[in-house]
């Protein structure tokens, strides 16, 4: 889950809402907790008010022996009331009184279901009744605003459990008092059912906004990145498209740039060094024409064996350049077949060479370059080590093509220096014995060029060149991208 938050864009980014969401609906409960309790007091106030004066005209206006009755009709699950002769002076003492009024059953209230919340509060306890009284002991009657009572009739009025009740004492005109108590806890949950409903859908909404949001970003940069890809391995494609919000077109317009560059750059190199390697001809030819007229023969000998060198090195450098200038597409290949094939070419060719059976591999590269690499590795372990061995594996993080022999070997400080253009381990220069040394540095080039590398080991004896090239996904390329595929007629190729 760890993972999965810290690779992927769309899970931050709807982490994030969802976050800003829960922070907003706490802060927006911790202003309106305080005002929703006040907001929900006021309006039971204000009915208790209503409903009791509309009782105290009902008194007024029906006969002494019906009261009774009507005030039985008027009481409901929350609310008593009761006739008095005397006046309630003591408050603390008709708080008692209207909590046991309070508590008492009515007689034909329904049975509703405990989810309705319409049942009578639960203070039949007497220690219940006793806590309820003491929370506004020593409170005295106060007359009512006169905004909530508006009747000519005098009243007293005082809190019940805190303020959760409340109640009222009415002076008839015939002298009796109408005594009216209300109490309910008003539970103030903010967490209810319809508030989880309408968090869930605002937060379902704000995560599909999110999802496509973060796909909208994250799309060019997922094009961005298996182009960077591409061109880190060689492929030419098409520039980006420059669209977007200005961040992602100034990244894509830089990528274009870059790419331009780099492309410029590899051409520019690749004509100077065809260009020096054929400008050398003309003088190579003029001093073999002068070695000609040179009278000592020896001295000859030596003068033309060094300008033989000289021109092979020369054809060597323009063949590299022209292998390096040729643009060639890249494909899915057989990777094992690519191999097993060149292998039995050069076996045909008398060379021993044992390629080593193993699962399919397939594996995107530009196969003619990728086929002469690994000739040129091959070549070299037989050339130095009477033979090869050669397997293709497949590992987590790379695909490796591996050439051993049983030769000498390469000392372990000379490993890197060997790829080296030109440089030789046989100091005799004898072509016969070392070629002229671009093989490594050529076959190197090829597989950086693959966003891979070769890595030489000893093999005890022998040693062991490895081509490891990295395991990736195919590229995903817009259809612009992708250009027509001609067919393969090689065996090694899908």
């Amino acid at each position: 889950m760890i993972r999965f938050w810290t690779r992927s864009l769309a899970a931050q980014f709807i982490g994030f809402m969802l976050l800003a969401l829960a922070s907003s609906q706490a802060l927006s409960f911790l202003i309106s907790w305080d005002e929703r309790d006040k907001a929900l007091k006021a309006v039971s106030k204000s009915e208790f008010f209503s409903r009791t004066a509309t009782i105290t005209r009902l008194m007024e206006s029906i006969p002494l022996n019906l009261r009774q009755d009507a005030l039985a009709a008027s009481e409901t699950s929350y609310a008593r009331f009761w006739l008095s002769e005397q006046a309630p002076n003591d408050a603390d003492a008709w708080r008692g009184r209207a909590v046991e009024e309070l508590a008492r059953p009515l007689p034909n209230l329904p049975n509703f279901p405990p989810e309705w919340r319409v049942q009578p509060a639960a203070i039949d306890r007497p220690e219940e009744r006793r806590r309820i009284v003491a929370k506004n002991a020593g409170e005295a009657w106060v007359t009512p605003a006169s905004g909530l009572w508006n009747l000519s009739q005098p009243a007293k009025f005082a809190y019940i459990g805190q303020s959760d009740g409340f109640g009222l004492a009415v002076q008839l005109q015939d002298g009796l008092w109408l005594n009216s108590a209300y109490y309910k806890v008003i539970p103030n949950n903010w967490w209810t059912s319809q508030s989880l409903f309408t968090l869930s859908i605002t937060a379902l909404i704000l995560s599909v906004i999110g999802v496509l949001t973060a796909n909208r970003i994250a799309r060019p940069l997922r094009r961005l990145a298996v182009s960077a890809e591409a061109l880190g391995r060689g492929e030419s494609l098409p520039p980006l498209p420059e669209e977007g919000p200005d961040d992602i077109r100034r990244t894509a317009e830089a990528f274009n740039r870059m790419q331009q560059s780099l492309h410029r750059f590899v051409e520019d190199r690749t004509r100077m060094l065809a260009a020096i390697g054929h400008d050398l001809r003309t003088p190579l030819t003029s001093l073999r024409l002068r070695a000609e007229f040179v009278g000592d023969p020896e001295l000859q000998q030596k003068m033309l064996v060094t300008i033989d060198e000289i021109q092979v090195m020369t054809e060597a450098t323009i063949a590299f350049a022209k292998g390096e200038a040729t643009v060639e597409e890249t494909k899915t290949v057989n990777l094992n077949a690519l191999v097993e094939s060149l292998c039995a070419d050069l076996e045909e060719m008398g060379q021993r060479v044992e390629y080593v059976e193993s699962r399919k591999i397939t594996y995107r590269c530009r196969p003619d370059g990728l086929r002469r690499a690994v000739r040129n590795l091959i070549e070299n372990a037989i050339r130095y080590g009477g033979q090869a061995r050669v397997f293709v594996r497949q590992s987590p993080s790379a695909t490796e093509i591996i050439v051993e022999d049983p030769g000498p070997g390469i000392p372990e400080a000379m490993r890197e220096k060997v790829f080296s253009p030109f440089f030789r381990l046989e100091k005799s220069r004898n072509r016969e014995t070392g070629g002229v040394g671009l093989g490594l540095s050529i076959a190197r080039a090829i597989v950086r060029h693959h966003g891979g590398d070769i890595v030489l080991a000893s093999n005890n004896p022998g040693l062991r060149a490895s081509i490891s090239l990295p395991v990736i996904e195919r590229p995903e390329l817009s259809q612009a991208a992708r250009r027509p595929r001609e067919k393969i007629a090689a065996q090694w190729t899908l």
